[in-house]
Parts: structure tokens; C-alpha cells; sequence
């Protein structure tokens, strides 16, 4: 039941920030999600005193926020500015900083030192991704790739749960089967191929329509790579020993654990908008 409640609490503070919300409020959603993020992804690390978190969290939340406000420049010229450029340069430079400033050389400032780098990247911009994509394109080609994901994760529990005999990562995963991705990736070729046609041919490309195959297509593509981040970071976890990324979502886990599938399936889904439709 407290699974239940918290996932109802996530999607409404979703849907109510990007479908009834003013612009600003899904680009704050989307700061505060990649600083909390950044901050426990360096929390896996050995060196838990430093002051790799509160950077990682200010090094997310700077780059989300300047690829997001960076979207309709990148649009109209094809590329993204300069200043997303140095905001990138300036998160390595202040990772470098903080590193030097954490104490004397140990193995565990090496493993902080590494997550506060990879934060910007791993969790600042593909979150930045998604808020770009509403300032570009609009809430129905945001909320596409999530519900896919979300879609796509649900059914990988439950047929697992129902039918899954075979592991797919037994070190890494070990309640993930074969099966249970046979279903997620059934379930978001399904939500592709309905949904894809409404929300994305009437968003990105109005003068021609978007087929039900092509949907699934996207659906699947977009499964699978939430896959492997899903995957990824429970490598990272299990390397960190840890079983959730923090405790903050009862029945969750941490903010990284809700969104891991993402990380992973918003630069895809960035590229096939800019450089497919």
C-alpha cells in the first residue's frame, strides 16, 4: 500500500507540473529531480563526508536548467549555444575544485571525486532532455517517453512476478527474467503505437501523420534503453552495496531509483526528435 501511495503522489506532482502547470514549474521539477539525483549518486561512494554531493547536486541542477532554457535557440539554429558549453566545462572545473578541497588523497576521494564529475552527464542533462523537449515540442511529447518507460517497467514487474523463470542479469539484477522484459518491451510497443500517433504526430511533425508501427518502434527502442539504465545503476548500487540509491520515496527508494530508466532513454529519444522526425 505504501508503494501504491507514493507512486499516486509522484504522478500527480508529475501531470499537475507539465500538463496543468505554467512552463517554469516543469523546469523546477526537472532542477530539483537531477540535484537530488546527482546527490545521491555521489552519497555511493566510500567518501561520504566530502563535498561531493552538494556540488554534484549544483552541477545536475545548472546544466538541466541551461539545456532546458538553451532549446529554442538549439532549435532555431540547429545547434546548442555556447553557453550550455561552458556551463558543462564549469561543472568539471567545480568538481575539480571540490576534490582538491575534500581532504588529503585516499581511495575513497577518488570514487567521489569520479560520480561528481559523471553527475552533470549521467543525470543533469538527460533530465535537461526531457525539459527541452516540452519547451520545444510540448507536454504530450514529454509525458510520450515517460509513460512509455513507466509503461514498460510496470509490465517487466508484474509478468515477471507471473511468469519469469529465466534471470537476464542475475549479478547485477537478480529479480529481473527474460520474461519480464518479453513484457515490458510487449507493453511499450502496445503504449508506442497508441499513443505516439496522438501525441507525437500532433506535436512534432503536424503536416503528416505518425503510424501506429513507427509508435512501436519508439516504444521499443525507448524500453530498452530504460533498460540497460535501469540496469546500469543497479551495477552501480550493487558496487556501492546498497540496495536503493536513499530511503526518501517510501517504497522506492531514492529519486535516482525512479528515474534510472530515463537517464538512459532521453538522449535516444532526444536524438530520433531532432534528427529522425
Amino acid at each position: 500500500m505504501t508503494r501504491v501511495l507514493s507512486a499516486a503522489a509522484l504522478v500527480a506532482v508529475l501531470v499537475f507540473a507539465v500538463w496543468f502547470g505554467p512552463a517554469w514549474a516543469t523546469l523546477a521539477l526537472g532542477v530539483l529531480v537531477s540535484a537530488i539525483a546527482a546527490a545521491e549518486l555521489v552519497a555511493l561512494s566510500a567518501a561520504r563526508t566530502s563535498l561531493g554531493r552538494p556540488l554534484a547536486a549544483l552541477a545536475a541542477g545548472v546544466v538541466t536548467a541551461a539545456f532546458a532554457v538553451d532549446g529554442p535557440i538549439a532549435t532555431a539554429t540547429a545547434t546548442h549555444s555556447a553557453t550550455l558549453i561552458a556551463v558543462l566545462l564549469a561543472s568539471g572545473l567545480l568538481a575539480g575544485a571540490g576534490a582538491l578541497s575534500s581532504g588529503p588523497p585516499a581511495p575513497g576521494v577518488l570514487s567521489t571525486t569520479a560520480l561528481t564529475f559523471m553527475a552533470p552527464l549521467y543525470v543533469g542533462l538527460p533530465i535537461g532532455v526531457l525539459v527541452w523537449v516540452q519547451t520545444v515540442y510540448g507536454r504530450e511529447a514529454l509525458l510520450l517517453p515517460i509513460v512509455i518507460v513507466a509503461a514498460s517497467d510496470t509490465a517487466q514487474y508484474y509478468t515477471g512476478r507471473a511468469i519469469g523463470r529465466r534471470k537476464m542479469a542475475p549479478v547485477v539484477s537478480p529479480a529481473k527474467t527474460i520474461e519480464g522484459a518479453a513484457g515490458g518491451l510487449v507493453a511499450a510497443a502496445i503504449v508506442g503505437a497508441l499513443l505516439a500517433p496522438r501525441w507525437l504526430g500532433v506535436a512534432v511533425t503536424p503536416s503528416r501523420l505518425i503510424s501506429p508501427l513507427l509508435g512501436a518502434g519508439v516504444g521499443v527502442m525507448l524500453a530498452l534503453a530504460g533498460m540497460v539504465g535501469d540496469l546500469f545503476e543497479s551495477f552501480l548500487k550493487r558496487s556501492a552495496g546498497v540496495k536503493d540509491s536513499a530511503s526518501l520515496i517510501p517504497g522506492h527508494g531514492g529519486v535516482l531509483d525512479r528515474v534510472d530508466s530515463h537517464l538512459f532513454a532521453a538522449p535516444l529519444y532526444y536524438l530520433f526528435l531532432r534528427y529522425v522526425m
